[in-house]
């Protein structure tokens, strides 16, 4: 029972307040169930929807919170008592929490208790006042696991934004799951998932509302919690899902991930806070060994802040690619510093005129379903503004960087012939970049999508050659044209004989599988000199130019070239 125990008969004037309190919470309890306990009287009403749902005994109970208690899953009757012992024995805060509760077919659904204790004016306890939502009955829950859905999870970060609510999110996840679900099978792979967020939901009540994103992935909203709070609650149950356990017989071990962002300003959306919790999630996963990893949002010098300049610059992805711009870096011939071609570099212009470099978004847009837009427009914009140069130059060939995004669409190749078409630019002028990020995309169709291109007459290189992604075993697969060494590779070769030795191992991978080398990160003279002794073919690098505007490039190169043609 909710109460003191002791139950007496209401009076009615009391049971006419009561009806007012219930009618006048009603009103606005849209999705929900209401309940109302006159606490002196352990008296309550219910909600008539409830009341059918769950075949309770009657609108009007004596002794609810012990019916109610019986309605609850066993499992999860602990924690029900234990969040309404809490605030009984306080007086105060609220009783939020989610717990599955017996519908009247027999079936239980996964719901979220919130509710309050309202006092009379000498301060005693007068009503327990709250709601039940109920998940199954609506589009935003997980059939699955009885959570919110990703639908769900946008609609309340969207309304605490609407309401000026702060929060902090959570994102969590597991690495290996996909592993389990190919050994075991689908079935037990759900089952892990359910004991898994079982464990989470149990050490997390109390303090925020649990959402199945996709996959493996879950997300805990909180109001209450601090930062520091969610990860210590992590760092617990991280070393208890990371050691071996045993489920229906079988040894699972898990490898979890986590990634967190707070919002405390309100003028950004949904989709951009998703974004940067995925790319808090993703730092974890993929670079962070699991830690967990919080998205800053510190300002700028400027002084927007982290969170509201993503916005912004998502919003202008929206706009048709407003404020951004395509920057050029040149590529040089090694043997004569010839121009050879350049990279197409995006740059975000913000309102005072401050280039925001692609560091500051792009990792983040990377995990944005609208990324792939702002790579077609890249690439569009790039063709149509090196198209001139072919005029002057026609050996001129144009790098453009492809995003794991963009080659995950299905229609990403006819994409780039359509818009070669359109623009006029001729494909043995066009040199795609495979980029770190795409040792994400499948293999086969990596291969199939190289393949193509080859094939279309477009180059293919391999950016940042012998980082994470780009090996060996990628080169074994993949016919590339261009093998971009990364500047960590180099910076140091003019007194590091280990960094000479590593480019010349390069240059004969290079000549094995048919590849020229273009070595990025040239600064000094120094460097260059020491690196004409190797077979490369190119370079790029501060020695000849950071990336410049388009106008810029075109006077300090193309201009310059047809000057001397003369």
């Amino acid at each position: 029972m909710w109460v003191n125990g002791m139950t007496k008969e209401i009076t009615e004037k009391r049971l006419q307040k009561l009806n007012a309190v219930f009618d006048s919470y009603a009103m606005v309890a849209e999705g929900t169930d209401v309940y109302v306990c006159d606490v002196a009287y352990d008296y309550s009403r219910w909600s008539k929807k409830a009341v059918e749902l769950y075949g309770l005994p009657g609108e009007y109970m004596y002794a609810a919170g012990d019916i109610w208690e019986s309605y609850v899953h066993p499992d999860d009757r602990n924690v029900y008592r234990a969040s309404i012992d809490e605030i009984f024995a306080n007086g105060c805060g609220m009783h939020d929490v989610q717990y599955r509760a017996k519908n009247l077919a027999g079936k239980y659904n996964m719901c979220t208790c919130k509710g309050v204790i309202l006092k009379n004016d000498a301060g005693e306890p007068e009503y327990f006042v709250g709601m039940i939502r109920n998940h199954s009955l609506n589009e935003s829950v997980d059939n699955v696991t009885g959570l919110r859905n990703k639908n769900g999870f946008f609609n309340d970060v969207s309304r605490y934004l609407d309401c000026g609510i702060p929060f902090r999110i959570v994102m969590y996840g597991a690495t290996n799951y996909t592993g389990i679900n190919d050994l075991f099978g689908y079935d037990f792979g759900t089952r892990i998932l359910q004991h898994c967020i079982r464990y989470v939901q149990d050490h997390n009540q109390n303090i925020g509302d649990l959402y199945r994103l996709d996959g493996v992935r879950v997300a805990l909203i909180s109001r209450t919690a601090t930062i520091e709070q969610l990860r210590e609650n992590y760092r617990q149950y991280q070393e208890i899902l990371q050691k071996p356990f045993l489920l229906e017989g079988r040894q699972v071990l898990l490898e979890v991930n986590a990634g967190a962002v707070a919002v405390d300003r309100f003028d950004i959306n949904a989709d951009t806070i998703f974004s940067c919790l995925t790319r808090a999630y993703q730092e974890s996963k993929y670079n962070k060994q699991g830690e967990f990893i919080f998205f800053e949002n510190g300002n700028s010098k400027n002084g927007i802040y982290r969170l509201e300049r993503i916005n912004r610059i998502r919003n202008s992805v929206i706009q048709q690619c407003s404020n951004f711009e395509v920057f050029y870096q040149p590529i040089m011939t090694a043997e004569n510093e010839e121009l050879e071609g350049a990279e197409a570099l995006i740059r975000w212009i913000d309102e005072s005129g401050n280039i925001v470099p692609p560091n500051d978004f792009i990792p983040v847009l990377e995990n944005d379903a609208l990324f792939p837009e702002l790579g077609e427009w890249i690439l569009r914009q790039a063709m149509k503004e090196c198209r001139e140069i072919l005029k002057t130059i026609p050996d001129f060939v144009l790098n453009v960087n492809l995003s794991y995004a963009q080659l995950q669409k299905l229609d990403f190749l006819d994409t780039v012939k359509s818009a070669m078409e359109e623009v006029g630019y001729p494909p043995e002028n066009l040199c795609l970049e495979i980029t770190e990020r795409c040792r994400f995309l499948d293999m086969e169709r990596l291969m199939a999508i190289c393949r193509d291109l080859n094939r279309y007459g477009i180059k293919v290189a391999l950016d940042d050659f012998g980082t994470g992604f780009s090996s060996l075993s990628i080169l074994q697969s993949l016919h590339i044209d261009i093998l971009k060494i990364d500047r960590q590779f180099v910076k140091d070769i003019v007194r590091d004989g280990r960094q000479k030795r590593l480019v010349k191992s390069i240059e004969k991978v290079g000549e094995i599988f048919g590849s020229r080398i273009c070595v990025e990160g040239v600064e000094t003279e120094e460097m260059r000199d020491i690196l004409r002794k190797y077979d490369v073919y190119t370079f790029q690098g501060y020695l000849y130019s950071k990336p410049i505007p388009h106008r810029e490039f075109m006077k300090r190169y193309v201009e310059k070239h047809a000057d001397a043609e003369q």
